[in-house]
C-alpha cells in the first residue's frame, strides 16, 4: 500500500509543481495581472472546449445514451452532497452566520472537478475515461452556477440564469451529439489534429493561472487565523464527501469508466475558481482562501491516499498500480 501511495504521489506532485511555478511567475512579475483576463478567456473559450472535443469525439464509451445522462446527473449530485455536508459541518463547527457561513458552504461544496482530475485521468485510466469525466463535469458546472452559487448569493441569483451558460456547457453536449453521429469517421484529419494540439495546452495553462491566482490572495495571516475553518472544511471536503462518493461508486451499477471518474472526483480538494466568484459577489474572501488553500495543501497527501483506496476497493487497481 505504501508503494502505491508513493506511485500516485509522483503523479499528483507535478500538478502542484506547475501551480507553484504559476505562483512564482506572478511573484516575479512574469505573469502579470493584466494578462489574466486574456489568458483565462483563451482557456475557457478555446483550449478547454478543444480538450472536451478531443476527449469525446471517437469515444466509444459515450456512444451509449446512458453515459450522456448518468455522468452529468452524478456530477450534479456530487455538489448537492457537498452543499448538504458543508451546511451541516458549518452549523456543528459554529462558523459565524451570514456572509462567512455562506462563503464557507459555497467554497466547500465544490471539488476541484477539472484541472487536477484531468492529468490524473490521463495518467491512470484509458483515454475513453476522459470523455466520461467531461460529461460528469457538465453536471458539476450546472450545479456550480445554480445550487452552489445560491449558497453564496441567495436564490434571487437564478433570475440571471444566463450567467450559467458558458463555452464548456455548450461544447460538451455538442461534442456528445457529434460523437453519436460518428464524427470521428468524417472529420478531416487536420481538424482533429488541430483540436488535439490546442486541447493538450488547456490543463498546464489553467494550472499556471491557478497558481497566479493563489499568489494574488495568499496571506499567511489569513491562514493562521483560519484554523477552525480549515479543519472543518478539510473534514468535510476531503473526509466525509469522499466517503459518500466512493460508497456511491461501489453501490451503483455503472460501468468501470464512470466508477473511475467517481474515484477521481472523490479525492479532490476544494476548487480554486470559487475564490474569484466569492470576490465578485462580495463574499468573505478570507474564508474562501482558508477553505481552498487548506484543503489543497492537505490534499497533496490525501489525494493519493483516496485514489489508492478507491482503486483497490472499487476497481481492484486494474493493473494500473505497481
Amino acid at each position: 500500500m505504501l508503494s502505491h501511495f508513493f506511485f500516485l504521489l509522483q503523479i499528483v506532485v507535478p500538478i502542484f509543481v506547475v501551480m507553484g511555478i504559476g505562483y512564482l511567475m506572478r511573484k516575479g512579475g512574469v505573469l502579470s495581472v493584466e494578462a489574466d483576463r486574456s489568458m483565462t478567456r483563451v482557456v475557457v473559450v478555446l483550449l478547454a472546449p478543444c480538450l472536451a472535443f478531443d476527449s469525446i469525439i471517437g469515444n466509444e464509451a459515450l456512444t451509449r445514451p446512458v453515459n450522456w445522462l448518468l455522468p452529468p446527473m452524478l456530477g450534479f449530485l456530487s455538489v448537492v452532497a457537498g452543499v448538504v455536508c458543508a451546511r451541516w459541518g458549518a452549523h456543528l463547527a459554529g462558523i459565524p452566520k451570514g456572509v462567512s457561513r455562506r462563503t464557507f458552504v459555497f467554497t466547500t461544496s465544490i471539488q476541484n472537478y477539472g484541472y487536477i482530475p484531468l492529468p490524473l485521468c490521463v495518467a491512470l485510466f484509458p483515454r475513453e475515461t476522459m470523455g466520461v469525466l467531461f460529461a460528469f463535469c457538465l453536471g458539476v458546472e450546472i450545479a456550480f452556477w445554480t445550487i452552489a452559487l445560491w449558497q453564496l448569493t441567495g436564490p434571487g441569483e437564478w433570475r440571471q440564469w444566463w450567467r450559467a451558460i458558458n463555452p464548456m456547457m455548450v461544447a460538451i453536449p455538442a461534442a456528445l451529439v457529434l460523437n453519436s453521429l460518428g464524427a470521428a469517421r468524417w472529420l478531416p484529419g487536420f481538424g482533429v489534429t488541430t483540436i488535439h494540439m490546442l486541447g493538450i495546452c488547456a490543463v498546464p495553462v489553467a494550472l499556471l493561472l491557478s497558481g497566479a491566482l493563489i499568489a494574488d490572495y495568499l496571506k499567511g495571516s489569513v491562514l493562521r487565523a483560519g484554523g477552525k475553518t480549515i479543519l472543518t472544511a478539510s473534514a468535510i471536503r476531503i473526509g466525509v464527501v469522499p466517503l459518500i462518493i466512493l460508497l456511491a461508486a461501489w453501490i451503483l451499477p455503472v460501468d468501470e469508466k464512470l466508477k473511475a471518474v467517481l474515484i477521481l472526483e472523490a479525492a479532490m480538494p476544494a476548487a480554486i475558481f470559487p475564490i474569484v466568484v466569492t470576490k465578485a459577489h462580495d463574499g468573505d474572501v478570507a474564508v474562501a482562501m482558508q477553505v481552498v488553500l487548506g484543503t489543497s495543501l492537505i490534499g497533496l497527501v490525501t489525494i493519493p491516499l483516496w485514489l489508492a483506496a478507491g482503486m483497490h476497493w472499487i476497481l481492484g487497481a486494474q493493473g494500473v498500480l505497481p
